[in-house]
């Protein structure tokens, strides 16, 4: 139909406006825009162009919607009685290409994506602009607000044009400011730092939290809606969030608004079931809230998901299970009934996996506790939500349901867009125990898009190196389970704790069984082969004199007289218990971990509880036969805002099955037990050759800890300095290597026995036993900290002030004649650790 033929009901619309009135209201759409005349088109369709106008009555909407197509020049709309009447003038020229120049953050095959204006299609003024504004806003959204952008036509012999976009790039436009009104319980630096936005700073040319993201703030927004109602604000809500570009102060600023209203504890809990065969009381111990408890919106969802697991496995696939809350606002009080009923007999009947570029179908599938046939249950659609944000493999996740082929199907959508999950670091700095220290690592969280982990890393240091590789598969076999291998080589130059060198190199198989969120065990073997080497060197003589050095070793030329006064285990060679660890072991171990974890954060731990139990037993072939138990305990519990306190217990003893405990099995502790104290500066010690540095170790330990972390006034959060006052506890005692004995030989009042560590008499008047100072003595130490989550991982810096200590004791060695303080405790008031560590 051309614009000037009239149709029959344009005839009719004539005769009669009422009628055409009831016509247009009855036929909707389809009568309206056979009510639109249009002019002055050669190539574009009239029915296109009356599409335009369809549910629009303003004719300047209609026009702003035809100019925004770019296939006109110029557009005139204009009413004619009870028709509309469009004239257009269509472009006559094409582009020729869209190009871009000054962009140097912001590539142009991204920019390209963002503008409407495409090469071959029409040339439009008004799309110029539109566009001009896109790329403006993108540069707001890429954190470079004040970057100025124009578009220009530059024509051509051909009859095309160019469109040209030229932009005057800016410096980095953040958030220069999070604002919270409404907050009383909790300060606004409390709450900015619950976000992963985080303001601009000095920091800012190595952050990019930084940068306004709406899509970050909305999730932002949700961090502090879910923290206030897991502590008992069940009322908040976010009133109002707004945010604006400050041209005057160069960057974004963000506004919220909310409302705290009164934090509840939990009155009555109560499980309802409505199913015959399933006893309300008899559910109730899968409850995770009890009478008396802070509102917690977290536990709910875990009694849910419980509660639905549990009614699922005795058949009633198609169960709901919801919370009802009985509110007591006067005092306070949420009673929480877990209603169980039948719900609708609903099943999946598709799962579509949408937006992963990356990640395949089965990684995202598998979260999923349900599948394409089993019966539609929301608890666990919410669930599988949650496993998938934790698995750090996308930016967002969405799942969304439409209704199936049937009343009773449902289809279920999961959109996701995937994030990058791999890194390269180089880390640098320096530890009091290994010196000066660097590491390289390679990882991938999400190698090959599989959801496997892979790791490989290196260090070289002043007295370290090691090499590194894990693997974890996180599905072994479909199920459940994480499966890894972990392949490692380390090198320590021992020469301020034991006169030797180390190295160990073996690998590790573990599996890990989740027995529920909080609670897994893990099973693994270990096979590794410590080498003990002593140094024979002029700088380092710690030979055992079967390699003696001239002018070294007592005897061996006219320097030094061959006299019992002169023998090889009086001149700070290592001890005996070290020359008989010479050369390598073989440890064929295997072990079990019971890990339970209740921490809010992993990094930075709030609240919660974590502990390890780690019971070990080697002689499955080998060398080394003893068995191992250690265990490891912490609390966390934030005392004010933003303050935390930290107790600590840890633990363990190990003794041999067979025969005498080799030195290397012992525990040799320190700072990491008691800090104020040396590495390996706590414990039974070889007092014979050397007073202080021959530590041997011991069997049994524990020891506790007890610390504030606080913020530093007047910095910045995300700066990730904190402060931090300590106490410290703990012994080391009861050495194994050997069968004690009178105190002949041995220094004079330094309370040392003598071990037969030896298997026989050695060269150059080399005895076969040892003085053993081992005193089952408190060591305690009070401190302050200065920690740091900085760029390159977690930085600590500790002095501290031993109170109490093994203070070693004062005697003659008959031997050498001279008198000393024998087998104290090596202490180290300052410690600094920091970076990626194995």
């Amino acid at each position: 139909m051309t614009s000037t033929q009239k149709s029959p009901i344009k005839t009719r619309l004539s005769r009669s406006i009422g009628l055409s009135a009831l016509i247009l209201a009855v036929s909707g759409g389809v009568a309206f825009a056979q009510a639109v005349v249009v002019h002055g088109n050669r190539r574009v369709d009239a029915e296109t162009i009356r599409s335009y106008a369809v549910g629009r009555e303003n004719p300047q909407e209609i026009r702003e919607s035809l100019l925004s197509t770019g296939l006109f020049s110029s557009v005139q709309v204009s009413r004619r009685g009870p028709q509309i009447v469009v004239s257009v003038q269509e472009q006559n020229s094409t582009v020729n290409r869209v190009a871009f120049e000054g962009n140097r953050r912001v590539k142009s095959e991204q920019l390209s994506s963002i503008v409407q204006s495409k090469a071959g299609g029409p040339l439009s003024q008004e799309l110029i602009n539109a566009d001009v504004e896109r790329l403006r806003e993108a540069y707001r959204r890429a954190g470079y607000g004040l970057s100025s952008v124009s578009g220009r036509i530059a024509p051509l012999p051909n009859g095309r044009q160019d469109i040209v976009f030229t932009i005057n790039e800016s410096g980095k436009t953040g958030i220069k400011s999070i604002n919270f009104s409404g907050n009383e319980v909790y300060s606004a630096g409390r709450l900015r730092g619950l976000m992963t936005s985080t303001e601009s700073n000095f920091l800012s040319w190595i952050k990019t939290s930084d940068v306004y993201d709406p899509d970050r703030i909305n999730s932002d927004l949700d961090l502090i809606r879910r923290f206030y109602l897991k502590n008992g604000y069940a009322d908040f809500q976010i009133v109002n969030n707004a945010a604006r570009f400050d041209e005057t102060a160069g960057g974004w600023v963000i506004d919220v608004q909310v409302e705290e209203g009164p934090q509840y504890k939990v009155g009555n809990v109560a499980v309802d079931s409505a199913l015959r065969d399933v006893d309300g009381a008899g559910l109730q111990r899968y409850v995770a809230t009890s009478a008396g408890d802070t509102y917690n919106a977290e536990a709910v969802e875990k009694s849910l998901v419980a509660l639905t697991t549990e009614v699922a496995r005795r058949g009633h696939a198609f169960a709901q299970v919801r919370p009802r809350g009985d509110r007591d606002a006067s005092g306070r009080l949420i009673g929480i009934t877990y209603v169980v009923d039948e719900g609708p007999r609903v099943y999946v009947e598709r799962i579509n996996v949408r937006g992963n570029t990356r990640t395949r179908d089965f990684v995202v599938r598998r979260e999923l506790d349900l599948g394409e046939g089993d019966a539609y249950n929301k608890v666990m659609i919410d669930r599988a939500e949650r496993r998938l944000n934790n698995l750090g493999f996308f930016q967002k996740v969405r799942i969304t349901n439409e209704p199936g082929s049937a009343p009773d199907r449902v289809v279920v959508n999961i959109d996701v867009e995937d994030k990058a999950t791999g890194s390269f670091s180089i880390a640098g700095g320096y530890s009091t125990s290994d010196g000066i220290i660097g590491e390289v690592s390679l990882s991938e969280a999400n190698f090959l898009g599989r959801g496997q982990f892979v790791r490989i890393a290196g260090t070289l240091g002043q007295r370290t190196q090691g090499v590194d590789f894990s693997f974890t598969e996180p599905y072994f076999l479909g199920y459940r389970v994480a499966a890894g291998i972990d392949l490692f080589s380390k090198f320590n130059d021992n020469y301020n704790t034991g006169r030797f060198e180390s190295r160990v190199t073996g690998g590790q198989v573990r599996f890990t069984f989740p027995i529920t969120e909080e609670f897994s065990i893990t099973p693994r073997y270990s096979l590794y082969v410590t080498e003990i080497d002593i140094p024979n060197e002029y700088s380092r003589p710690y030979n055992d004199c079967t390699l003696p050095l001239p002018g070294i070793t007592p005897g061996t030329d006219g320097a030094l007289a061959p006299t019992a006064i002169y023998n090889c285990v009086t001149n700070g060679e290592a001890t005996l218990a070290v020359k008989e660890a010479q050369g390598s072991t073989l440890t064929s171990l295997v072990g079990l971990n019971f890990n339970y974890n209740s921490l809010d954060s992993v990094q930075n731990p709030r609240n919660g509880f974590i502990a390890e139990l780690k019971p070990e037993f080697a002689g499955v072939g080998g060398d080394s036969k003893f068995l191992r138990v250690a265990a490891d305990a912490r609390y966390y519990r934030e005392i004010f805002d933003d303050v935390v306190g930290f107790l600590r217990v840890q633990g363990g003893h190990v003794q041999a099955t067979s025969g005498n405990l080799r030195m290397v099995d012992h525990y040799f502790l320190g700072p990491t037990l008691v800090r104020g104290f040396a590495p390996s500066g706590i414990g039974p010690r070889d007092v014979l050759n050397d007073p202080t540095a021959n530590a041997v170790g011991g069997t049994t330990y524990f020891g506790g800890t007890v610390e504030v972390q606080f913020p530093i006034w007047g910095l910045p959060r995300d700066l990730g300095l904190r402060g931090a006052v300590f106490a410290d506890a703990g012994t080391l005692f009861n050495y194994d290597g050997g069968q004690g004995s009178a105190y002949t030989g041995c220094p004079t009042g330094s309370e040392a026995r003598q071990y037969n560590v030896a298997t026989g008499g050695g060269q150059y008047g080399q005895s076969n036993v040892g003085c053993i100072r081992d005193k089952n003595i408190l060591r305690s130490s009070v401190g302050v900290s200065l920690l740091w989550q900085s760029p390159l991982g977690p930085i600590r810096f500790d002095y501290a002030y031993a109170l109490t200590k093994d203070e070693g004791q004062w005697g003659t060695n008959p031997t050498t004649g001279i008198t000393g303080k024998y087998g104290g405790d090596r202490l180290q008031a300052f410690r600094f650790s920091g970076g990626t560590r194995f």
